[in-house]
């Protein structure tokens, strides 16, 4: 495995680990307006108070890295997704201001106001980064230079709408799955039922999308079809997927939430395997897509990155391990907080 090869590895796994970790809370956020009152509210938000921003750092650092590691990728990407990229920024920040906005106030309309801000938010960011997908799978017009030929309107077609409503559906079961193990009482039974609506929701759209990538990207399975191997990461994500409402049913809301955590890391190895060894697809050319090769820095800033990321991935692992292990357990409301 040479570096360019790894720094791709590299970008998958950050991609899975804020899909993983950011993917509940963004399902939080769309489940929010379900609760029935201010109190569950305030269970949901407390949830994850402690988390949500140090999930986001996963984003950070794989926008920081993509970079370095592929600067011509990430100045094409930006450019063409500039309008995408600016809703998903201020979705991102007005999910932040509504979180820590809402407790400063008793008003209810108050109150309410940034309840649906944090839905909204929470649903668009969600919406984009799986329209993204859709449209990084799908190719982007770009020309030879790696010039972005397109329209942000032209970006809204059917494929990546439906992976949006895919991501959407995801973090729904995701989201759910991960409020009960932090609630009790009538709460956790509301969130029984949320979990069952989010499979099933989840379910209708990973067989749409499935059956429209084999119809509408006939490279989709090139890599699959070279590398036999690969077959096994598609079997271990649909057995993985199909162990959610299984463990729901038998009580063991732990495994439904591994399971639904291995499911979404293997829809990030696919996504990644059908790419590769492509970054950015060009469907005015082939031959004007970005790669892992025409895209890559020098090989001496690649080193030094690995090097770089060698010493501090061990410390981004120990402070998210130590942040979940300190705040385990049932959310337990105080007159302080969100």
């Amino acid at each position: 495995m040479d570096l360019n090869h790894l720094w791709f590895l590299l970008l998958g796994v950050l991609l899975a680990g804020y899909a993983i970790l950011d993917g509940f809370d963004l399902g939080v956020g769309i489940l929010h307006p379900a609760a029935r009152d201010d109190r569950e509210r305030r269970i949901m938000i407390h949830s994850i108070g402690p988390l949500w921003d140090g999930n986001e750092v996963w984003l950070v650092t794989f926008g920081g890295a993509l970079f370095a590691a592929f600067p011509s990728a990430y100045a094409t990407v930006f450019s063409g997704f500039y309008v995408a990229f600016m809703l998903l920024l201020f979705a991102l920040i007005f999910r932040a201001v509504s979180l820590e906005f809402r407790g400063k106030r008793e008003s209810t309309a108050w109150r309410r106001f940034w309840d649906w801000g944090f839905f909204g938010a929470s649903t668009l960011a969600t919406f984009l980064f799986g329209a993204a997908v859709g449209n990084a799978l799908a190719g982007i017009p770009i020309d030879a230079e790696g010039v972005f030929r397109g329209t942000f309107l032209g970006m809204l077609r059917p494929y990546p709408i439906l992976l949006g409503l895919l991501t959407v559906s995801f973090a729904m079961m995701h989201g759910a799955i991960y409020l009960y193990l932090k609630t009790e009482g009538e709460l956790q039974e509301l969130v029984h039922r949320w979990m069952w609506r989010g499979f099933g929701f989840s379910l209708v759209c990973y067989v749409l999308a499935t059956i429209f990538t084999l119809l509408w990207i006939p490279d989709a399975a090139h890599n699959f079809r070279e590398h036999g191997w690969a077959w096994i990461a598609v079997v271990a994500t649909v057995l993985a997927f199909a162990n959610v409402p299984r463990a729901i049913f038998l009580g063991r809301p732990f495994y439904a939430f591994i399971s639904s955590s291995a499911t979404i890391a293997g829809l990030v190895f696919l996504f990644s395997l059908t790419l590769y060894p492509n970054l950015v697809i060009s469907s005015l050319s082939p031959g004007n897509s970005l790669n892992i090769y025409n895209a890559a820095s020098s090989e001496k800033t690649l080193r030094i990155m690995a090097i770089i990321a060698a010493i501090g991935m061990p410390f981004v692992l120990a402070y998210t391990t130590a942040i979940y292990w300190a705040f385990r357990g049932k959310v337990k409301l105080s007159d302080h907080g969100y």
